[in-house]
């Protein structure tokens, strides 16, 4: 297959070919359309005009400049309604300092493709397509390393951007690639240079790996071969950390966590999940038994790890360490905390509402909890997979009571309370987490309700967190 090109960028390639230049689709899209994957992102680079050559040519075709970074060589065209498209020239990078951004940059637009695509991370980026020509154009072989299903550097200048090793984590995830022993050792020598990365940028790998990823043990296999998990020590402690086989057959929790993360990965795929459920889902998957380590004992024969779920400290640290945004560290905590809550399901309508209320507080559903369940459960093979029995029933509970996908609304507002004659200040919101939680407990099923639960406590002189609550 070949990449398609938008009706803006067809206008940019005819622009570019009235000045006798060529523009290639490079990058990302090249490599999604041998594989048949529809891309988001559509990059052209421009060979034989010159920066201002280039404006010009896409001035005088009618198209929208964004010039903002013209002095490397870059432009964006388009804007709402069609879309856009990145354009660059072929650039020399010159390396003038340690790190991601160490570099000086200049343009060189009589630069041959294929020294262009030496300067690329890996092989199967180091693509392009001729639209003018209907030509694929491949001299570092990626298109065959994507048959192979092998993530391989394109030259030694791999090693200038740490940076690199991060997309390289990411991409063998996302493709289910396997990394060539030459590009794990130079991942392994850029292992010094990984404080130079901006945590922004770290995150952003991570995230791609969440939200994206068909396989995500392969990119976490690759961090361990080539070092860099000594740089999450939350996961390198999960290697060797044993448990109890009669639960855990497949062996340490290392091995327990990535099949974790494939499980959620395929769950995610099968249920058509996407953004940020997707994301939070497969970092949850993997977060949630880095408690193990510091909870782990063994009495007698048994391996007991009691209180993993709540080691909300060492969740926190590697989603920090990974410049996790805050309000989806909640969610992601949320989740792990409660990842063993079906264990005591008792079929209790009251404890579903209580519990959607807990997960809802920080931004997260029971359907979300049981996603979670099911993953966890599924990644212990020879063991039977799928979702247990009691987090199956504590999902039917939370639909037949409709709280599966958020929690209980309150039935009691502030205006109601005014209305009976409370007064407003702090003891407003005192009676009304009074009334929720009573509600939760299904004191009364309806305002009507609500109001005369009101009325009791105020007629006996009961006041909210004076021994009723």
């Amino acid at each position: 297959m070949k990449p398609r090109l938008t009706a803006l960028a067809r206008r940019v390639v005819e622009a570019v070919a009235r000045r006798s230049g060529r523009a290639i689709v490079v990058g990302g899209a090249v490599r999604d359309a041998l594989l048949g994957l529809e891309s988001k992102d559509l990059d052209l680079e421009v060979f034989g005009l010159e920066v201002a050559d280039l404006e010009q040519a896409l001035l005088a075709a009618g198209l929208k400049v964004n010039a903002v970074g013209r002095s490397f060589g870059v432009f964006k065209v388009g804007g709402a309604g069609e879309g856009t498209v990145d354009i660059s020239l072929p650039r020399r990078d010159s390396r003038q300092g340690h790190g991601h951004r160490g570099f000086v940059i200049t343009t060189d637009p009589q630069m041959s493709f294929e020294e262009a695509a030496a300067r690329r991370d890996f092989t199967i980026n180091a693509m392009g397509y001729d639209p003018e020509r209907d030509l694929l154009l491949d001299p570092w072989g990626g298109e065959r390393d994507l048959c192979l299903r092998r993530l391989r550097h394109v030259g030694r200048a791999f090693v200038e951007d740490p940076l690199r090793v991060l997309r390289g984590f990411q991409l063998a995830a996302r493709f289910d690639l396997r990394a060539e022993p030459e590009t794990v050792e130079l991942c392994r020598s850029m292992l010094s240079e990984a404080p130079t990365l901006a945590a922004e940028r770290v995150w952003v790998e991570w995230s791609k790996w969440a939200a994206r990823a068909t396989r995500p043990s392969r990119g976490l296999e690759l961090l361990r071969a080539c070092g860099w998990i000594g740089l999450y020590p939350e996961l390198e402690a999960l290697i060797g950390c044993p448990q109890d086989p009669q639960w855990h057959p497949e062996g340490d929790v290392w091995t327990h966590t990535l099949l974790t993360c494939d499980a959620a990965a395929d769950l995610a795929r099968r249920q058509a999940l996407g953004g940020e459920p997707r994301l939070v889902l497969l970092l949850a998957a993997l977060t949630h038994d880095l408690g193990k380590p510091e909870t782990t004992t063994r009495e007698g024969e048994r391996v007991r790890s009691r209180g993993h779920g709540e080691t909300v400290e060492t969740f926190e640290a590697f989603l920090r360490r990974i410049d996790m945004p805050y309000r989806l560290r909640r969610r992601v905590i949320i989740l792990c905390r409660r990842h063993l809550d079906h264990l005591g399901f008792r079929g209790s309508p009251r404890a579903i509402r209580r519990l959607s209320r807990a997960l809802g507080d920080e931004g997260e559903t029971i359907e979300a909890l049981v996603r979670l369940i099911e993953a966890d459960h599924s990644a212990r093979p020879p063991l039977a997979g799928g979702c247990p029995p009691a987090a199956r029933e504590m999902l039917e509970v939370a639909r037949s009571i409709e709280v599966a996908r958020s929690a209980p609304a309150p039935l009691l507002m502030g205006r109601h309370l005014l209305a009976l004659g409370v007064e407003p200040g702090p003891i407003i919101g005192r009676w009304l987490e009074a009334a929720y939680q009573a509600q939760l407990d299904e004191a009364f099923e309806d305002l009507e309700g609500a109001l005369a639960w009101v009325r009791e406590r105020l007629e006996s002189g009961t006041v909210p967190g004076e021994g009723d609550d």
